[in-house]
């Protein structure tokens, strides 16, 4: 861990493409022999091994979450998607417009429901299976609150014609950031959406102007804004996280990841990861007073992992 000076640290990674690589193929291989069964099993272990290998003021990380934990979510969430879409199909097979129409409404509101569901369920089940110096970390928010947030989020952005996405994600990213907790250390969010699309707003006209070269310096912004705006408060004391993202260097990043995806025909997938995980903890220093022999265990233990397989079959990345 590299102390840069008494108030700024630095996290460092120390993983390897070659042993990600290792797990990569026996978990694929496992997963096509059992037919996919094996696939919660094998998030599970390229997570423990991710998380051992992240660094902070000389301790790891560690992910105790196990892959009995994510199957058994794994076939809730399967029985949640075959539910609605079981419904949808009963309503169809009636062969009136009126059922298909209702049918339609049911499914859909599920699925719009899901997404504040997932949210939920996989920052408990994440947050608190994941820990440091054996202190497990931990998320408060209230799925009645984060579900009012997303509807009122998708009805204001429907009749904005999306204008609203970029106030909403920030108010949605504000409410989870600060309900996460490390022990007794705090976290809070202070981007604001009118800046959020001023910053969209420029990039995306920019990048139509430079032919997409800009994208890269658009990227960049958005890190910066998505990491400096995060705050973590211990006691009285506030540290900040200052970047150091460039379009140059972000550039070359994505460039090598491309043509390594395709002369590998994905093979070199491991390597990516690693390559991008590095990337951004070489990019980030967290800036204040901390005191680490501080911190005390405030958190409860939660093991439903539902949530992050309904995460993760709809695609969604961690917030």
């Amino acid at each position: 861990m590299e102390i840069l000076d008494d108030q700024k640290r630095q996290l460092d990674f120390w993983g390897e493409g070659s042993k990600l690589f290792g797990i990569f193929i026996v978990n694929m291989l496992l997963t096509l022999v059992t037919l996919g069964l094996y696939y919660p099993w094998a998030r599970a272990a390229t997570m423990k091994y991710i998380y051992q290998e992240t660094e902070f003021e000389g301790s790891r990380f560690a992910f105790h979450g196990t892959g009995k934990e994510m199957f058994i979510g794994f076939i809730k969430a399967i029985g949640i998607f075959g539910g609605l879409y079981l419904i949808l199909f009963l309503f169809m097979w009636v062969e009136k417009p009126l059922f298909t129409l209702f049918g339609f409404l049911i499914f859909f509101t599920g699925m719009s429901l899901l997404t504040p569901i997932a949210i939920h369920g996989a920052l408990r089940y994440r947050m608190s299976r994941t820990s440091w110096r054996g202190i497990h970390f931990g998320y408060r928010g209230q799925l009645s609150e984060l579900i009012r947030i997303c509807i009122i989020g998708f009805l204001l952005t429907l009749v904005t014609f999306g204008i609203y996405s970029f106030w909403f994600e920030m108010k949605l990213r504000r409410y989870l950031i600060q309900n996460i907790r490390f022990g007794s250390v705090q976290f809070s969010f202070r981007g604001d959406g009118t800046d959020w699309f001023g910053l969209n707003l420029g990039g995306y006209f920019l990048t139509i102007f430079t032919l997409g070269i800009y994208g890269f310096w658009w990227m960049k912004d958005r890190l910066k804004f998505q990491f400096s705006n995060i705050r973590i408060h211990q006691d009285e004391s506030t540290v900040k996280i200052k970047t150091s993202f460039t379009g140059g260097n972000l550039f070359g990043l994505v460039v090598v990841n491309a043509i390594l995806m395709v002369i590998t025909l994905g093979l070199a997938t491991p390597w990516i990861m690693i390559r991008n995980i590095k990337y951004i903890f070489d990019n980030i220093v967290l800036d204040g007073p901390f005191n680490a022999d501080a911190i005390e265990q405030t958190e409860e233990d939660y093991r439903d992992a539902t949530g992050d397989d309904l995460m993760d079959a709809l695609d969604m990345g961690m917030m």
